[in-house]
């Protein structure tokens, strides 16, 4: 006990450097079931969305379909809109909610703001529209 002590005192930027990365680590882990809601990947998402009648939102703006496409059956609302927009979604609130950015970043923000409110069941789409594309499920550029 008295070595780690020692090295503790000597090596304290070392210390602290573990610290935070085991902090962030854990953070990474279990930041979303923290927060309220599941990161899931590209298939869990269509496996809820065809068994459970799943909501599909989208959260980017309208610019970023024209670039990465978008998922057909998905309903839109961007971020900077969805806290003024959430009352339109109450019928959903008791529902399965995947939410979608194009990395799933703002869909994360999303998530936590619609736990706030009161849904129920919300999932992070994890990789946002670039893990739904590398999956290999479609898209449409309409």
């Amino acid at each position: 006990m008295q070595e780690l002590s020692t090295f503790t005192v000597n090596h304290w930027e070392l210390v602290t450097a573990f610290l935070i990365t085991l902090a962030m680590l854990i953070f990474n882990v279990f930041g979303d079931r923290l927060r309220g809601f599941e990161s899931i990947s590209a298939e869990s998402a269509v496996r809820i969305l065809n068994n459970d009648q799943a909501l599909l939102l989208d959260v980017r703006t309208q610019d970023e379909f024209a670039k990465d496409g978008k998922v057909e059956r998905a309903s839109h609302i961007p971020l900077s809109q969805l806290k003024e927009k959430l009352d339109s979604l109450e019928t959903h609130r008791s529902q399965p909610v995947i939410v979608i950015c194009r990395s799933g970043s703002r869909s994360g923000v999303a998530c936590s703001q619609m736990k706030k409110k009161g849904f129920e069941q919300v999932y992070n789409l994890k990789g946002g529209i670039l893990s739904w594309k590398s999956a290999g499920l479609p898209v449409t550029y309409k």
